[in-house]
């Protein structure tokens, strides 16, 4: 049987209706990295925070100040992924979205480049059952 995996930007309204949403992003500030963004409070538009799935800072960093392209960060976070400390994490919180019904939440606005349709793409690789809906 299907189980659904969303993905949303952490700063879309939430649905009454909504499931455990869980932030993987790597911090909750502005794009300065310091200040908190406002926008972005636990128990309202966050459940949970996985910070272990959150890119490595030096990755973020490198993206946002565009010293690598999309394609790159791309290709090092899967590698991070697949990395052996992060494999059996990924493994185990596939399985877990086939428990309940999650939302992996992340800043960006649409899902194409977006970490978080990277991790649930690799989730659905542990767990093939799973159905990516992007909010």
């Amino acid at each position: 049987m299907e189980k659904e995996l969303f993905t949303k930007s952490i700063i879309k309204e939430k649905k009454l209706d909504e499931n455990r949403r869980i932030s993987v992003m790597s911090r909750h500030t502005k794009e300065d990295g310091k200040t908190p963004d406002e926008r972005i409070i636990k128990g309202v538009t966050f459940d949970e925070w996985q910070k272990e799935f959150a890119p490595p800072d030096k990755l973020v960093g490198a993206y946002y100040r565009k010293e690598i392209l999309w394609d790159d960060f791309e290709k090092k976070y899967l590698e991070f992924l697949r990395s052996d400390e992060m494999k059996p994490k990924v493994e185990s919180f596939a399985k877990r979205c086939m428990e309940e019904t999650i939302t992996l939440m992340c800043i960006e606005d649409t899902p194409e480049e977006c970490h978080r349709r990277l991790l649930a793409e690799e989730l659905q690789k542990y767990q093939p059952k799973l159905k990516i809906v992007h909010k």
